[in-house]
């Protein structure tokens, strides 16, 4: 299983690192019952978030199609990148099996056509920008089948988790919760 965690400049840090914790634990706590690989998949070799955190990219401007899961982050970024026709016929080579967001980064979903007849979420400062682009949901994570998306910033670790339990199984989830020290309330 390959997933590509899309990194932009201006992408909130913890919408990127909140969905990743979880899911790459998969691979580091040997939880996977297939192989688990990812990349940081960019269109430049470093970015930067919002807060000047820097991450570096292990795929640069490659097509996005070999990957069976693409996670894409919110933050200020994504307003001019809905707007960005290089950056949006990049994410449009995306075929996964999963394709999921936080935050705004539904935003960019929407922006590229993978949310047309669908209902997803978003940050509740962006219901609006959504609105233009699908149905909107008030919910944590909403699951369209193909299309994952989450609310707001601390729904990353929400989406993170919900992720590792549909691709393998509850038990999992809780483990992985429990290791992060997550007050898994489910």
């Amino acid at each position: 299983m390959r997933t590509a965690f899309v990194a932009f400049d201006d992408m909130t840090a913890l919408d990127f690192v909140g969905a990743f914790d979880p899911l790459t634990r998969l691979d580091t706590m040997d939880l996977a019952p297939f192989p688990f690989e990812w990349n940081i998949c960019a269109r430049a070799e470093t970015v930067t978030t919002t807060a000047n955190l820097q991450f570096g990219a292990d795929s640069v401007g490659e097509s996005l199609t070999e990957y069976d899961i693409v996670v894409i982050p919110g933050g200020a970024g994504t307003r001019t990148l809905r707007e960005d026709d290089h950056f949006l016929s990049w994410l449009r080579t995306a075929d996964p099996d999963l394709l999921a967001s936080v935050c705004t980064g539904s935003l960019l979903l929407g922006a590229a056509g993978f949310l047309d007849g669908q209902t997803a979420t978003t940050h509740p400062a962006a219901t609006d920008e959504l609105a233009a682009y699908c149905e909107v949901a008030d919910d944590r994570v909403v699951d369209e089948g193909e299309i994952v998306t989450a609310r707001g910033v601390s729904s990353a670790l929400d989406l993170g988790l919900y992720l590792v339990e549909r691709l393998t199984d509850e038990e999992t989830r809780k483990t992985v919760a429990e290791q992060m020290d997550y007050p898994d309330a489910r």
